[in-house]
């Protein structure tokens, strides 16, 4: 049986659930998950290495590395087979609150820039 994945900090929720494709029929979709959604911003969007944003979303820099690869993947895939992308579900917990007593580790602030 495989180890529990370890819940990824997200500092918020995304203001959209998704998008979807214009002129075009969709043909399917694809579903990205709130931590995915977390590594795009922080690396392609806030700039940060891949260092930062695992200390930010307290886990290893080789977790960050395989999420943001799906994540971009998933990005690919939505855009170029025109399908609709929805943005939900994970493994997660909220910057700020704790996931009651299974809590073990916090989320850690964000580095000062």
């Amino acid at each position: 049986m495989p180890r529990p994945k370890r819940p990824r900090c997200i500092a918020s929720e995304p203001a959209i659930k998704g998008f979807k494709p214009r002129g075009t029929e969709e043909t399917g979709e694809v579903i990205l998950s709130l931590e995915e959604f977390e590594a795009l911003r922080l690396i392609d969007y806030e700039g940060m290495d891949q260092s930062g944003a695992a200390e930010v979303m307290d886990v290893s820099r080789q977790t960050v590395g395989r999420v943001l690869k799906t994540a971009r993947y998933k990005m690919a895939e939505s855009l170029v087979t025109a399908k609709r992308l929805t943005v939900q579900g994970g493994c997660y917990q909220m910057r700020g609150r704790g996931m009651g007593r299974r809590r073990r580790h916090g989320c850690r602030k964000p580095p000062e820039l």
